[in-house]
């Protein structure tokens, strides 16, 4: 990974409803030419919720969780619940060395740096080598993929069990990361309060990310202009039926 620092933007903005939250990922991503610079943000839940992937059946989502409600992503990837998970997003802008990377490479990077930061609270943690062949083939089901079901190469595994996945789109606009860590698996033997270890957990994602990365996060907070584009891709977009029953 490269050691050259750079300054990033690090938003934590905290909980949001789950059409928001997808929306202002995208208000990033469009942002990146204005930016200019890499965000990484950390965001919550209000309410529990489910996403689901850009390309995905909702009718086939609809009948595989009791979620609700069902938001699709602006990425690609399988089912993810959300309500306790720690979430967060990346977004590079166009030009960006991680904007250049192959798909599978910058989902290895992403997984190492969350595997780093889990080794700072003393969590070990592995990145998978290959698929697990017992994750669910969608070719020969009618069932859509659940990410938390089974693992493919270079998700985060703790004790043989997936607990972080990620979703990317790349385009001329730049390239958005969303990802997921599942904590419920360790909480109950190793973290004594969610709350505090999300927080560690945080700490030790920006830490780990200026000594790995080289990148030196500055607090951020969204201006006029990506608020606005937020809160309207929300309510024309992400909440409503027409786009997330598209298919």
């Amino acid at each position: 990974m490269p050691s050259d620092h750079s300054t990033w933007f690090l938003l934590d903005s905290g909980p949001g409803n789950p059409a928001f939250n997808m929306a202002l990922d995208e208000a990033l991503l469009e942002s990146m030419s204005r930016l200019g610079k890499p965000v990484l943000r950390f965001y919550g839940w209000t309410e529990p919720a489910a996403t689901f992937g850009y390309f995905q059946k909702y009718a086939d989502v609809e009948r595989a969780t009791p979620l609700r409600p069902l938001i699709r992503r602006p990425t690609g990837g399988g089912i993810v619940p959300h309500d306790a998970d720690w979430t967060y997003s990346l977004a590079f802008p166009p030009g960006h060395e991680w904007h250049s990377l192959k798909a599978e490479e910058s989902y290895r990077r992403v997984h190492a740096w969350i595997q780093a930061a889990f080794a700072e609270l003393k969590i070990k943690t592995d990145l998978a080598p290959c698929c697990n062949p017992s994750i669910l083939d969608t070719r020969h089901s009618t069932l859509p993929a659940a990410c938390f079901v089974g693992h493919v190469k270079f998700d985060l595994l703790w004790k043989g069990g997936k607990i972080a996945g990620a979703a990317q789109r790349r385009s001329k606009l730049g390239l958005l990361i969303q990802g997921s860590v599942q904590p419920s698996s360790f909480q109950k033997s190793e973290v004594r309060s969610q709350q505090s270890e999300r927080a560690a957990w945080q700490n030790a994602m920006r830490d780990v990310g200026r000594a790995i990365l080289g990148a030196d996060c500055q607090e951020f907070g969204p201006d006029a202009t990506l608020q606005e584009r937020a809160e309207e891709l929300a309510g024309q977009k992400y909440s409503q039926g027409t786009y997330n029953h598209k298919r």
